[in-house]
Parts: structure tokens; C-alpha cells; sequence
């Protein structure tokens, strides 16, 4: 048998861009779809992935060098035609798109030239027809629910070959049986779930409650939870241990998320570790129906995203109390908590304790001891590398905090 691939999902400058999403994590650890790109990787590749990443983040996420390296851009969602290609590669050779590294196959000293050197014209390009074969790569946080449809019916047909479906429980209405997935060990009670429009994939151990109403392309991750009477339109997609309820549309919860009670979310992502309190609402489309403008770290202002409909970005570990009010594209940072009547503003750094009567700097020591918390309740631990990074954000992103703590 072939010993599996050695992948290694290297960022690049987009990285800056794809904060506050990334503060945390490698751009590949993302999820969109079902699977987090890395996941993605694995599967389609039959490999094993290491990283490619920020220094901070690369105790946490290390590197893996052997004698045969699969190069990809942590950013590259792969589909049928760039693995093919990607699988066809020859050893020095490269997939070389719009002057950006999409892909490369390269030996041990190879490898270690080109991070030297930071220099790809060693590599032997291959020549593909890019209208034929699609590069779909992510270059901010809207790209992450915008393309989330596709990406759930490409996950959708990868997971889903040649298994079988748990059987529809009695009292649940289901459009085309065909068009959904139920992990054996998944409960689903009474609801209606539409999938004429995209597939529904629903994990292990996750729960749907009585009476939601569910329209696909929709997914809930192993142990996600939708609660009862929850209204959720498709190109949703609920990670690992995510609960969800009052009305929710084209909305990605990277997991380990809440937001439990009535209120609306639209066209947005939520980090891991969040919370957002009872009738918590984010408007996702302007009075005057203006494209959307949103905080992008990389340039350090706000930039038009082509978008008519963006609603709210969290990083991880922000919470909102009840009956908080997001603002049209408002971008969260980490560890942060925002409560109070009226509308903040619509760029919060990380770090940050208030609301639109002003903040002032949530201190990491108690920003951790909640985190710890929050994540035993799961059964996970906050490590010394999980504090060592959040120690790393809260430095980087004081410039932000332009307030007395």
C-alpha cells in the first residue's frame, strides 16, 4: 500500500487579510463547507497536512518535512480538476496562478531552498487552462460564507460516497430523501427540513430539535445542536458543538459556538468559543441598500467588499450580551465582550470590554480565566500554547486600543 502524502498548507500574505478569523489558527483551519480546508486537503489527497504559518502560531501548528512535500496554498479549496492536477505533479514542478503559488511537489533540500530564498522561478510551471480548471482561492472573511453553499455540496458529495444514511426518523418532513445525510449516532425530532435547494448533512452526536425549520444547503457538525423552533435558510453551517436558534441564514459557525436564543444573524462567520446573548440581532443590509464596507486588518481600514449583504465577523472567544445590536458589516476581534443598548461600533479591536457608550481594554489574565471556563464546560483545557497565543494578540492588537485601559 502507498504510504499517504506528506501535504504541508503553507499562508501567505493573505493571511493579514483573513483576520480576525485567523488571529488564532492557520488560514487551512478555517471550516467552510463541512470541512475545515485542512480536512478538505486530507481527504482528497489521502495525506496528512502540517503548516506552513505565523511564528506565534507554529508551536501549535507545526511543520512536517520529509523527502516527497505536496506544496499547497492554505488558501486553495480543492475540487475534482486541481487534484488531479496536484496529483499529477512531478517532483520541482508547480502550479503557478496569477504570480501566486498555488502548489508545488518538491523534495526535503528543495523545500528548504525555497524558504530560504522565498523564490518559486526554480520551479518548473505546469501549464493548465485556467478557464477549465477553476483556482477558487479565499482572500477575506466574506468569501467564507459566500462560498459556503458550494463548498457544503462539494463536501457533501466527498463524505456522503458509497455510505448510507441513517433512516428518517417518523414525524420529520423531508423535501428530497435523497438530498440528506444523518449520521447513525445523529437525533433528529420532528421538524421540517427543506433540501430542494442543497443538501443537509447532519454529524455525529448532533441534535435537532422539535420544530425547527430547516432549509439546505445546511449542515450540522458532530454534536452541533439546532434548538427548538429555530429558523435557519440555507449556505448555514453549524461546526463541532455549536448550538443555534431564533432565525439564522447563510451564516458559518466555526464551532464551539452559541447562539442559543431568538435574534438574527445573516451572512456571517462566528469563531470559535463565542456567545451571543438573547435576542442578539446583526443587521446584514443597509437602509439604503449601499455595497458594504469592512474593516480589513491588511490595510488598516475599511474596504469595499462588492457585497450588498455582510453582516457580522467574530474572531474567537467574543461574547455579546443580550439584546446587542451589530451594525451592517461590523468585524469582532478576539476576546472580546460587548453589551449595552444601541450600536457599537462597527470595528472592535481584540481585547475590548463595552459597548457604543465606549470601551475600555478586557485584561488577558481575566480574558483566560474566562476562556478556561467556557472550554472545560466542553471538556477541553485552555494550554499554555492556547494562552501563549492569546498573550501574542493582545500585544499585537493594542495599537487598535486607542483608549486608557
Amino acid at each position: 500500500m502507498d504510504s499517504k502524502k506528506n501535504i504541508i498548507l503553507f499562508d501567505d500574505e493573505y493571511w493579514s487579510s483573513l483576520l480576525p478569523l485567523t488571529y488564532t489558527r492557520p488560514i487551512s483551519e478555517l471550516r467552510i463547507g463541512i470541512l475545515t480546508i485542512r480536512e478538505k486537503w486530507e481527504k482528497h489527497l489521502q495525506g496528512e497536512t502540517s503548516y506552513i504559518t505565523q511564528d506565534y502560531l507554529s508551536d501549535k501548528f507545526p511543520i512536517n518535512i520529509t523527502e516527497d512535500n505536496y506544496v499547497i496554498n492554505s488558501r486553495l479549496l480543492p475540487d475534482r480538476n486541481i487534484v488531479s492536477l496536484i496529483n499529477d505533479l512531478d517532483t520541482k514542478e508547480a502550479i503557478i496562478y496569477e504570480d501566486d503559488l498555488i502548489a508545488a511537489r518538491m523534495n526535503n533540500r528543495q523545500f528548504e531552498q525555497l524558504i530560504e530564498n522565498n523564490d518559486i522561478d526554480e520551479l518548473k510551471g505546469i501549464s493548465f487552462n485556467s478557464d477549465q480548471h477553476k483556482i477558487k482561492l479565499i482572500k477575506r472573511p466574506p468569501d467564507i460564507f459566500s462560498l459556503n453553499g458550494e463548498e457544503i455540496q462539494s463536501d457533501f458529495d466527498l463524505i456522503t460516497r458509497s455510505r448510507y444514511s441513517k433512516r428518517i426518523p417518523d414525524g420529520v418532513v423531508i423535501s428530497d430523501p435523497s438530498n440528506i445525510f444523518i449520521e447513525q449516532s445523529a437525533t433528529i425530532h420532528p421538524c421540517h427540513i427543506n433540501t430542494s435547494q442543497g443538501p443537509v448533512y447532519i454529524g455525529n452526536q448532533a441534535e435537532i430539535m422539535e420544530g425547527a425549520l430547516i432549509r439546505g444547503p445546511f449542515v450540522a457538525c458532530d454534536n452541533a445542536v439546532v434548538k427548538m423552533g429555530a429558523k435557519i435558510y440555507g449556505k448555514t453551517t453549524l461546526g463541532p458543538y455549536t448550538k443555534v436558534g431564533g432565525e439564522v441564514s447563510n451564516v458559518v459557525f466555526l464551532g464551539y459556538s452559541n447562539k442559543a436564543h431568538d435574534g438574527y444573524l445573516g451572512n456571517s462567520v462566528i469563531g470559535e468559543w463565542c456567545n451571543l446573548g438573547a435576542d442578539t440581532n446583526s443587521s446584514n443590509l443597509k437602509n439604503n441598500y449601499a455595497e458594504i464596507k469592512l474593516w480589513d486588518y491588511n490595510s488598516e481600514r475599511f474596504e469595499k467588499t462588492g457585497l450588498t449583504f455582510c453582516g457580522l465577523i467574530m474572531g474567537d472567544h467574543s461574547k455579546a450580551g443580550i439584546n446587542t445590536m451589530f451594525n451592517t458589516g461590523t468585524v469582532v476581534g478576539v476576546s472580546c465582550n460587548i453589551f449595552g443598548s444601541g450600536f457599537p461600533r462597527n470595528f472592535i479591536p481584540s481585547f475590548s470590554w463595552g459597548g457604543r457608550e465606549g470601551f475600555k481594554t478586557f485584561r488577558p489574565e481575566k480574558a483566560m480565566e474566562i476562556a478556561k471556563v467556557v472550554m472545560a464546560r466542553r471538556k477541553k483545557e485552555l494550554s499554555d500554547l492556547d494562552k501563549s497565543i492569546l498573550q501574542h494578540i493582545f500585544q499585537k492588537s493594542s495599537t487598535y486600543r486607542n483608549w486608557d485601559s
